[in-house]
């Protein structure tokens, strides 16, 4: 009997440590098995960590570009200054995401450290955002943040001082942000309900991870059509190949989130013969046919950057795809360190449900 219940109470803790400690991107169960494959060199992870290490290295030194007002103007307005002003998140959010992933997997003080700078340093300088495309840069970019956290929350590394500042940061920054635009009806709400679940995670309300759920189911099969496309996102012109991809990246990352919440698997919802994974399959198989793309007769695709091989490396995991590991196997190993922080490190961290 003491054995029995020695075992119960083992298996039950790791639950709540798992659920409680909101590892809800990198799971503890993903952080262990990539540490002993990792150690035994095993591939794609070892040269995959390899590579992580070396970004983690070189932030070492690199300054925080923390702001008090996180001001972007509309993309299509100043598209310039759009992205000069995204920078300064973009590059910390990757960098503190980073250094968490390192200190997680080597163990090593200074990569944990140099993530708690940079989540110490906009929980203390940022006190919102501005301009027309504020609320979704901070949303979008500043989930790297958000996921760095999640990693570093149990560490000694991370004062309870500075954590309860982040928490207000999150609480009346971010959160405010993400939930503000999760009831659009583009990819401004798929950004906006993945901020939306990481934030609500890691402050602990149940109750606001639960409306996400329920706004991702509310309106999923008019966000895909029958054919698999995404109708808010295809009639953007010449990029609406990247769209689809730029709403499908935080609709998947958001269902991941929901499965190591609750364990409630959205990834197999189906209406019509319609899902996600149709939706994913319609944007595989245009990146490669861009010129029988309807849409556009000269639409943008993904061949000479790494998206949307970031999100089928990913989702190869969750649909044990060979035809997905086949796609992305030229450009493996996958790290995708800029503008949004979805699928950031794939061939590293395996997700499996």
């Amino acid at each position: 009997m003491k054995r029995i219940a020695f075992f119960f109470i083992c298996f039950w803790g790791y639950c709540v440590y798992s659920y409680a400690g909101n590892h809800n991107m990198h799971p503890l169960w993903q952080i262990d098995y990539v540490k002993s494959q990792v150690q035994a060199k095993q591939e794609p992870y070892y040269t995959a960590y390899r590579q992580m290490m070396a970004y983690a290295d070189s932030i070492l030194n690199v300054p925080h570009h923390a702001l008090i007002n996180f001001s972007v103007p509309g993309f299509y307005v100043k598209p310039e200054e759009h992205r000069s002003n995204s920078l300064s998140l973009q590059q910390d959010a990757f960098a503190a995401y980073c250094s968490a992933l390192a200190y997680a997997l080597s163990g090593e003080d200074k990569y944990g450290k140099k993530a708690c700078y940079f989540l110490n340093a906009w929980a203390f300088a940022n006190k919102g955002y501005s301009e027309h495309d504020g609320v979704l840069v901070m949303t979008y970019s500043g989930s790297g943040l958000l996921i760095a956290a999640e990693l570093m929350q149990d560490s000694g590394l991370w004062g309870q001082e500075e954590k309860a500042d982040f928490r207000k940061w999150v609480k009346y920054v971010y959160q405010n942000a993400s939930n503000t635009i999760r009831v659009h009806k583009n990819n401004w709400a798929d950004w906006g309900r993945f901020g939306s679940l990481l934030a609500a995670s890691f402050l602990d309300e149940p109750e606001d991870i639960a409306e996400n759920i329920r706004l991702i189911k509310s309106d999923l099969f008019t966000k895909i059509a029958n054919d698999g496309s995404m109708p808010e996102e295809t009639r953007r012109g010449d990029n609406g190949i990247w769209y689809t991809y730029f709403s499908l990246a935080p609709m998947t990352a958001a269902c991941w989130i929901v499965y190591n919440q609750t364990g409630e698997n959205l990834f197999e919802l189906t209406q019509d013969n319609t899902s996600i994974r149709k939706a994913l399959d319609y944007l595989a198989y245009y990146n490669k046919h861009p010129k029988e793309w309807k849409w556009h007769n000269a639409p943008n695709t993904g061949e000479k950057d790494i998206w949307p091989d970031n999100l089928l490396e990913a989702m190869s995991g969750i649909y044990r795809s060979d035809e997905y590991r086949e796609y992305v196997l030229p450009k493996r190993p996958l790290i995708y360190p800029k503008h949004h922080f979805a699928w950031v490190f794939p061939t590293l961290m395996p997700v499996k449900l």
